[in-house]
């Protein structure tokens, strides 16, 4: 027993430790996990109502109506990932940002400069990442989409670790929700004119090579003379009404060296390309 006194002393340290451990834990991450418990506690309490359409004809006379509950049901799955830049100085400001109710702003995952992903929320719940955009048919993006920003201010190269992490994330998503090659797309895509990201250092066409989103070949067959660019850009998905903003979405995307409002034969050849694809 004369080791004694030294086991009491280690077991007091050991407790001390774990006291000082339960004193790190972030206040305010605390507090986001219980509105977020909160939030997800209201929602499924909103697909519990059973309540039966409450409708009026012309005359205002109650239409019969009554709630059946079917038995083949699930959860809406994403068909798109959208690519963003944070456009802020590190990993920890987004999540701050994505972590105050004022922003008004959020977004699935966050890839840091070093590789890590912070989860941010279930990828079967709606963020608030896309805004007002476009893509297709389809009006209500965030309805649909998971959103992906990535710490970068939108002016420096994506590092390295970051792309590795992205790449295994997304082919992660692409297995778990069958999303088509095609819908990996970016915010300036869905947004032309209001959002930049992720703007002309992403590197779309390693991602292709993955099978996410589409790359214009290295050899391209010149577009014929009486090619519609503006029908083909609409049939990849662009929002063609303002078409100066949807060439510099465009040119953004695909070309990334020059992004001149102006559609060069260089342009026309790669647009040619790319849109057979789609």
């Amino acid at each position: 027993m004369k080791h004694y006194p030294y086991l009491l002393l280690l077991f007091v340290l050991t407790l001390a430790a774990c006291k000082s451990k339960k004193k790190l834990v972030d206040p305010a991450a605390a507090a986001n996990k219980s509105f977020y418990q909160s939030q997800v506690d209201s929602l499924v309490d909103v697909t519990k109502q059973m309540n039966p359409a409450m409708l009026t004809d012309s005359l205002g006379q109650p239409i019969p109506s009554e709630f059946i509950g079917t038995v083949n049901l699930n959860l809406r799955k994403p068909n798109y990932v959208i690519l963003h830049y944070t456009a802020q100085d590190s990993l920890q400001e987004t999540i701050r940002t994505f972590s105050l109710r004022r922003t008004q702003v959020s977004a699935h995952y966050v890839v840091g400069k070093d590789g890590k992903v912070v989860h941010m929320l279930n990828d079967y719940l709606r963020a608030w990442q896309a805004g007002i955009s476009k893509w297709g048919s389809v009006t209500d993006m965030n309805s649909c989409s998971i959103g992906i920003e990535i710490d970068n201010n939108g002016n420096e190269p994506y590092s390295e670790p970051q792309i590795k992490s992205l790449l295994i994330l997304l082919a992660q998503l692409k297995k778990n929700y069958n999303i088509p090659q095609a819908n990996f797309i970016g915010h300036a895509d869905i947004a032309p004119g209001r959002k930049p990201d992720p703007g002309p250092y992403f590197p779309w066409k390693r991602l292709a090579a993955k099978g996410f989103g589409y790359w214009s070949d290295d050899i391209v067959v010149p577009a014929p003379d009486n090619f519609d660019y503006v029908t083909a850009l609409r049939l990849i998905g662009y929002d063609t009404r303002n078409i100066t903003n949807t060439i510099d979405a465009f040119k953004r995307h695909f070309v990334q060296t020059d992004l001149s409002p102006q559609m060069t034969q260089l342009d026309l050849n790669i647009l040619y390309n790319v849109y057979k694809k789609y």
